[in-house]
């Protein structure tokens, strides 16, 4: 039998994937060195023949193969993804975790996520970015401000053969947002001036909550960036969202980054109680109905806004997080627009599964949409998560007159070049 078809829940490019809380995918199994050494190997990756060792179990782990003798490896021939660059008329938007990207890294952790923006990610019009840290990384002095992070990144990506891209973003308090100690990591923005414009707007800082207001008939931020509900108890710890206001071809779109808190204190898939605990979901349940409320506020203002929730929500397609965004179909995850099999951008204990999302106002009805697979299911990655990219025809705010706008930018893009 192929490995692919003796595998629960396959995906596309050979992995297992996670798809609900009732589905674990019991069959994994961890492999360590014992006294053999097992190649380094990627997601479908086989090793043929018979691979033997000594078993072993623990409540965080789960059964492990300490191995005496391995098999044959062979490779299952994977190789990271591209996405095409987006058309004329198309905003692209993109969300990446760097995984505790500060300035302090070496030169090649910056030119490797920067070639993937520029290669992978085709040059996207707005990259949401999570785990950005401040300028010393984890030497914990107090320093909040991240511009030198931001300008080694930029300088990689021009150096890449990318765009020079700006950036926005707000300090966060020193020790108050969560992730490594001392790294103070936020959420942030960089866009490619060429292609979209950023609304600035005083007044948003690491503590005053931005609102919507009525501009001219449609919605507005009273501060771009602002942070949404900063001082919710739902925050404590964790990454306040920040929210944008863009312009592309005169259409505002609002988007949102988001880092929800982590998995930290759940239950393992593979202890001794069954089913698992999720403590941490109670967090990221508050944090999902703060940003939805954000979310109804700009549709009570304007129902046909464009809205992007982009980031790295720690929670599956499936959990009360994503349900309590989604209530009512005013957002969609895109996510579940995929088949089951690609769905996913990080591998757990080998376990393949979605912690990142990109959602949209329902009334965005023309988009495309992937997962690029460029580090999750490899040994040697760049970061742990794979970025996702959405290409989306905002909404004008009418469903009929985006009819004959996007009928219009559809023969104007054919039309012969001089």
């Amino acid at each position: 039998m192929d490995h692919h078809e003796a595998t629960q829940n396959p995906t596309a490019r050979g992995g297992t994937n996670y798809l609900g809380y009732d589905q674990p995918n019991s069959g994994r199994i961890k492999v360590k060195a014992g006294s053999a050494t097992p190649q380094t190997s990627n997601v479908g990756d086989v090793w043929r023949g018979a691979t033997v060792g000594n078993v072993e179990y623990t409540n965080f782990g789960g059964y492990t193969l300490a191995t005496k003798s391995v098999g044959t490896y062979a490779s299952g021939g994977i190789t990271p993804e591209k996405t095409d660059a987006a058309r004329s008329h198309e905003l692209s938007v993109v969300t990446y975790n760097v995984e505790n990207l500060a300035a302090t890294n070496d030169q090649a952790k910056f030119d490797r996520l920067a070639a993937a923006v520029v290669q992978n990610l085709a040059s996207p019009d707005v990259v949401v970015l999570e785990e950005i840290q401040d300028n010393n990384g984890a030497t914990d002095d107090g320093t909040v401000a991240a511009d030198a992070t931001f300008t080694k990144f930029v300088d990689a990506i021009v150096a890449a053969g990318g765009p020079r891209y700006q950036w926005r973003q707000i300090d966060p308090q020193n020790k108050t947002d969560g992730g490594e100690p001392g790294g103070n990591i936020r959420v942030a923005f960089l866009f490619n001036p060429a292609r979209v414009s950023f609304v600035d707007r005083a007044g948003g800082d690491a503590t005053t909550p931005v609102s919507v207001v009525k501009q001219h008939g449609r919605a507005a931020l009273s501060a771009s960036p602002g942070r949404i509900d900063p001082a919710n108890p739902a925050w404590n710890s964790s990454r306040k969202p920040l929210a944008g206001e863009f312009k592309f071809r005169g259409r505002t779109v609002f988007v949102v980054a988001n880092h929800f808190n982590s998995k930290g204190g759940d239950q393992s898939l593979h202890g001794r109680y069954q089913e698992p605990v999720r403590s941490s979901e109670v967090q990221r349940a508050a944090q999902a109905t703060a940003l939805r409320a954000f979310v109804d506020q700009v549709k009570s203002v304007d129902k046909g806004s464009n809205v992007v929730l982009a980031g790295d929500i720690n929670d599956f397609q499936f959990s009360p997080a994503i349900a309590t965004l989604t209530a009512g179909d005013s957002v969609v995850d895109l996510i579940s627009t995929l088949p089951a099999a690609e769905r996913y951008s990080y591998v757990f204990d080998g376990n393949s599964q979605t912690l990142d999302h990109i959602l949209i106002s329902s009334n965005i009805k023309r988009y495309r949409y992937d997962v690029v697979h460029i580090n999750a299911e490899f040994a040697d990655q760049a970061s742990d998560h794979d970025p996702q990219i959405v290409k989306l025809r905002p909404s004008t705010g009418n469903a009929q007159v985006d009819q004959l706008v996007f009928l219009l930018e559809d023969l104007l893009e054919h039309l012969p070049r001089p």
